[in-house]
């Protein structure tokens, strides 16, 4: 009896170390979200005064890929994948919107002044409730809308040279044919 109290703690680890171990090839950075293939969630976001650009609707996102952006002046992360935002725009020339989360006005467009504005449109999402409808767990995260209106890609936390390679710039492909 004593030796079976000692021996199946060590199987009970043993088997777990296998499960998280046969796990380990899945890909960490993408969180799957219950949208992709499902449309745009209804919203209408005002723009961010100041910007020099619109804000944006659901409406707006039809009749060509979008790239959303979830963003916000104190995200350190959202700095970090700012210049790649603006390397996306010019090497595929998709047009990039901004949902500018629980923010402070005047300091997204210091944000913005500093690092440069990527986006044709910024609205602005000052209680969280459209980051809430697009099912966003926290800045910054990017979604790829497709001409129709809907959702086929999306991207939680910053984006990396190595994940808009691989993972990005294929999704705008297949959006885009």
């Amino acid at each position: 009896m004593r030796y079976l109290l000692f021996v199946l703690p060590l199987a009970l680890l043993a088997a777990l170390v296998a499960i998280f171990a046969t796990s380990m090839d899945r890909d960490t950075d993408l969180i799957r979200s219950v949208l992709i293939d499902k449309p745009a969630p209804d919203f209408t976001m005002a723009a961010l005064a100041g910007s020099g650009v619109p804000g944006f609707s659901t409406e707006t996102l039809k009749g060509e890929v979008t790239l959303v952006n979830v963003f916000a002046s104190w995200c350190i992360p959202c700095r970090d994948e700012h210049p790649l935002l603006e390397q996306i725009s010019d090497v595929t020339g998709i047009r990039i919107f901004g949902i500018n989360q629980a923010d402070v006005p005047d300091n997204a467009l210091a944000f913005l002044t500093e690092l440069g504005n990527p986006y044709a449109a910024i609205g602005v999402d000052a209680n969280r409730r459209v980051s809430i409808d697009w099912g966003v767990y926290g800045v910054p995260e990017t979604f790829l809308v497709d001409a129709e209106g809907t959702i086929v890609f999306k991207h939680t936390g910053p984006l990396s040279v190595e994940a808009i390679s691989k993972n990005l710039i294929p999704a705008i492909e297949t959006a885009r044919s």
